[in-house]
């Protein structure tokens, strides 16, 4: 007896293959090192990023700011070169990177710090005063709400004679 399929299910397998497939490394070598994985957080007075970067060296990485665009550039350079060995699997990318974002403000100068330690960037940009949120307490009061007034009501009930 055949068994019927749910579709659903069927779907979501081959939505889940599909996306297995991008996950995936390229396995060319050429492409250069790509866009780095970044972190991206919020808190009341700054925005803190990270990006992983092994095997970069400090003086390859290149931070800056257009407006409020922040770009995290730069380039991991090879360690040696293919010629100097019978490569069986080489998997590790190198070349050029770039990640950019746009920040929801412009940072005011020298808001911007920089720090890099074990292969992760961490930068911290603070917000400028105006993009600071701030929290509003409403008080809350007992009882129910008044009643609208009787002429609001009158002008709500056009065509009645008076």
């Amino acid at each position: 007896m055949r068994q019927e399929l749910d579709p659903f299910r069927v779907m979501r397998r081959e939505m889940e293959n599909a996306l297995r497939a991008f996950d995936q490394k390229p396995s060319s070598p050429d492409i250069g090192a790509g866009a780095p994985a970044i972190s991206v957080a919020e808190t009341n007075d700054a925005f803190e990023v990270t990006a992983e970067l092994p095997g970069v060296d400090e003086k390859d990485i290149n931070v800056s700011l257009d407006d409020n665009q922040l770009v995290i550039s730069g380039e991991k350079k090879a360690e040696s070169t293919k010629e100097e060995k019978d490569w069986h699997v080489e998997e590790r990318s190198y070349g050029s990177f770039y990640r950019s974002m746009f920040l929801p403000f412009e940072p005011e100068e020298g808001a911007v710090e920089v720090h890099f330690d074990k292969g992760v960037l961490h930068l911290t940009i603070k917000k400028p005063a105006k993009a600071v949120k701030t929290t509003k307490t409403i008080n809350v009061k007992t009882g129910a709400p008044p009643s609208p007034s009787p002429v609001s009501n009158k002008a709500a009930a056009p065509g009645k004679a008076a």
